[in-house]
């Protein structure tokens, strides 16, 4: 619908007087997934109304562990025991922040993450509203064959020269967000914005610090005390706008408007997860009926009434990763 829009010769006349005053298009590349995994490096572009970069900014943090996949992100205990920790680069974090509408490429992965290390800090992002990029790929309809942020960017013809490394990650998503936004403006498409609630209290036992393991990646037992009251308060989830297609059938893609309900402990934070299923389309149901089209758990051998149930009624089951994989690639809805 909206394809004429999104080439980059087009650029609206009338700016839409609702749209944010500003933007802070960020990547954060972390020691994994997990809800007491840390920020490893961190970089944000700072946009003006209109998309057009101000400045950047990039730093690497000290997590004080073990820094995870190496293999991806590149960066290595000896590189970031000399960095500094996330206390010492908050104010400037902030400051990049402030005032702005916080964008990313699965922006609920990176303001969580985010949250939890200014919690730490025993401070808050001066963050309230949050963009996701893909969430607009698709208010904008972009004919792209998956939500992969290489996609976005060979749609706009970006070139990604350092993948999974937060400063080009960073640069890449503004230069794609630009003719995304300037889409959106010519189109009066409304920016699918979400409210960012900052973590007010986090409490971190005894970690091991980098350099203090004895080898491997023995810092992943590190524990943290969780404090649910305080990340998120109880929220009406809006409701999904599609149909529900029926059930997950095995080897085949997830469709936009399947029922999905979750079962026992995650090693993704649970709200992560839902609000990934949200973003993609998928409505989350509390509890598993006749209709709902999937059970997500990690132990499907539990004798929890979801899990009982699903075994009454035939629903597919299938494990929190399997669950991630799919949730890359979620088929559209049917068109009506």
């Amino acid at each position: 619908m909206l394809e004429d829009l999104t080439t980059a010769a087009s650029f609206p006349t009338a700016w839409p007087a609702a749209y944010p005053q500003g933007y802070a298009v960020v990547d954060v590349e972390t020691t994994g997934l997990a809800r007491d995994d840390r920020i490893i490096s961190a970089a944000v572009y700072r946009l003006d109304a209109r998309g057009e970069v101000e400045d950047h900014w990039y730093t690497l943090v000290n997590p004080e562990r073990d820094p995870g996949p190496v293999w991806i992100h590149g960066l290595t205990s000896d590189v970031l025991e000399a960095a500094p920790l996330f206390q010492d680069i908050a104010e400037e974090f902030s400051t990049r922040l402030d005032g702005r509408v916080l964008v990313a490429h699965n922006a609920v992965f990176d303001w969580q993450m985010i949250a939890r290390e200014y919690a730490r800090a025993e401070r808050q992002a001066p963050v309230r509203q949050r963009l996701c990029t893909i969430a607009l790929s698709k208010e904008l309809g972009l004919p792209l064959p998956n939500h992969k942020l290489e996609s976005l960017a060979a749609h706009f013809g970006v070139v990604q020269q350092r993948a999974h490394h937060a400063l080009d990650d960073a640069r890449v998503l503004a230069e794609a967000f630009r003719p995304s936004l300037r889409a959106a403006a010519a189109g009066s498409v409304r920016l699918p914005l979400q409210e960012c609630r900052p973590l007010t209290e986090w409490r971190d036992t005894a970690t091991p610090r980098i350099g203090q393991q004895a080898g491997g990646y023995s810092g992943y037992g590190s524990s943290s005390s969780y404090q649910p009251t305080s990340w998120r308060p109880s929220r009406k989830r809006p409701a999904c706008p599609y149909p529900n297609p029926g059930r997950y059938e095995e080897g085949k893609r997830l469709k936009q408007g399947m029922r999905v309900a979750f079962s026992g402990d995650t090693s993704i934070e649970r709200d992560l997860l839902e609000d990934r299923a949200i973003e993609a389309g998928l409505h989350v149901s509390t509890s598993l009926s006749r209709l709902t089209s999937l059970l997500v758990t990690n132990d499907p051998d539990a004798g929890t009434s979801k899990v009982v149930k699903a075994r009454q009624y035939g629903t597919p089951v299938i494990d929190e990763a399997a669950f991630g994989q799919l949730l890359r690639d979620v088929e559209p809805a049917s068109e009506q």
